[in-house]
């Protein structure tokens, strides 16, 4: 470290310790940061994990710049990395926004979070079938499997499992034009482009890459500008043979208001499921997510927090960042089940219903509607039966890992299109009716206290 360097550190942090911080926040957060270098005016900093980085991001971006500008007489950029300049090299992270001149730098490097590989997926059970066609594709752009549909729920793998494709053609050929984008991204540009009069510019950003990730895509159902640029811009990248990958929290037939067109062209190439991670998985993503923020976590601990949190693997990490945090903030260096349980005693205590059934909604539902069950059953479409038939199917979906056929099995033998449309239906009305939004607050509460 140069003298320069080390001087300004040393009276940032002693401004920070001896004026501004608590000792434990201090000690917690700030002692294991290093610089880097300083030059150009930005100040580079070294953080040892991501938690750390989050936190810095979250509550002392602004102290530092303040602090720097103190110390320096003038106003700096300060940017973070995690680990040093040789294991980052593109990987700056900062808050500020800049501007950036090439295109193609922004697409390939702006749009894939560097922590989304290959190396850092998981496999398991639940996504090895997803992963081993992931990586075929990697392998063979555009020749093996084109598009690729990957569809599961919320928070199991599906953008991290895109980004790793992203990552690893770029890893393979480094001016392969990778762009990925979220539908809802999509649709704002697109709308953005038709205000303002920049539509040839938006259809060459889409449609001259090699590689389209598209995430999300079930929230262009029922857009139908959205879905006709999208269709058109799936024509020509398909005849090009470019890559086109595509994620959704259902596959291409259980995706209402979506144009068949799409729908068919969806099914063209292949599509994988990812499932809920089962215990072993879990734990293997826990001692995965452990040794990646640099932390020894025991073995005890991380089957505590696999054993309790079964959702998806968002929740998981971030169960265990929680119980790591909560151990940091306390100045407790003795993570155990005991730590855990406490660390953990809100979201567990949320998290712990029952199994709840078809049958148990369909009980809570006649009854606070006043019909019976055998009516919800039936092939009666008074209103006065449809309704609650349409609002037991939405709890059925929102609150069981039911498939869409099963539920309608449950109803009567109904197919699962009818599911579908109960389902979009009382969604559209949430939107308006707080009647209606009242009443399902009232029956999952019901449900869950059963």
């Amino acid at each position: 470290m140069d003298a320069r360097l080390a001087e300004i550190w040393d009276k940032v942090l002693n401004v920070l310790k001896e004026e501004i911080m608590s000792e434990v926040s201090y000690n917690t957060w700030i002692k294991g940061l290093k610089p880097l270098k300083y030059e150009n005016n930005i100040f580079l900093i070294s953080v040892p994990n991501e938690l750390t980085l989050d936190i810095i991001n979250q509550r002392y971006q602004l102290l530092f710049k303040e602090t720097f500008k103190h110390v320096l007489n003038e106003s700096i950029e300060v940017k973070y990395i995690i680990g040093d300049l040789k294991e980052n090299k593109s990987n700056i992270k900062s808050k500020s926004i800049s501007k950036v001149s090439d295109t193609r730098s922004e697409d390939r490097v702006g749009s894939l979070n560097s922590k989304y590989t290959f190396e850092s997926f998981v496999i398991g059970n639940s996504n090895r079938f997803a992963h081993a066609a992931s990586v075929a594709v990697a392998e063979s752009p555009a020749k093996t499997y084109n598009p690729l549909f990957l569809y599961g729920g919320v928070g199991l793998g599906k953008t991290h499992l895109m980004q790793a494709i992203g990552h690893h053609i770029l890893e393979l050929n480094k001016d392969s034009k990778v762009v990925y984008v979220s539908s809802e991204k999509f649709t704002n540009e697109l709308i953005n482009s038709i205000r303002y009069d920049k539509n040839p510019e938006f259809r060459n950003k889409y449609r001259n890459v090699d590689v389209l990730l598209v995430d999300d895509i079930q929230f262009i159902a029922g857009k139908e500008s959205t879905q006709e640029e999208f269709f058109h811009t799936f024509n020509e990248l398909y005849e090009a043979r470019k890559q086109i990958i595509i994620s959704s929290d259902r596959p291409p037939n259980e995706i209402p208001t979506l144009e068949d067109r799409l729908r068919t062209r969806f099914a063209w190439g292949l599509q994988a499921d990812i499932q809920a991670p089962d215990f072993e998985t879990r734990i293997a993503i826990l001692r995965k997510k452990a040794e990646i923020e640099g932390y020894t976590v025991p073995s005890d601990v991380l089957v505590y927090i696999a054993t309790k949190i079964k959702s998806n693997i968002r929740e998981l990490e971030g169960a265990l960042i929680r119980v790591i945090a909560y151990s940091s903030l306390t100045n407790n260096n003795n993570i155990n089940v005991d730590l855990a349980a406490e660390a953990l005693k809100d979201i567990i205590s949320s998290n712990q219903t029952k199994n709840i059934t078809i049958n148990l909604i369909q009980e809570i539902v006649a009854e606070y509607y006043n019909v019976s069950i055998q009516d919800l059953k039936s092939q009666r479409r008074t209103r006065n039966v449809t309704y609650p038939r349409q609002v037991a199917m939405y709890l059925g979906r929102k609150l069981t890992d039911m498939s869409l056929p099963k539920i309608g099995d449950e109803f009567g033998g109904r197919d699962h299109t009818t599911v579908i449309h109960s389902c979009d239906k009382i969604s559209n009305a949430l939107e308006n009716d707080i009647t209606l939004e009242n009443s399902i607050k009232v029956l999952t509460k019901k449900i869950k206290d059963e």
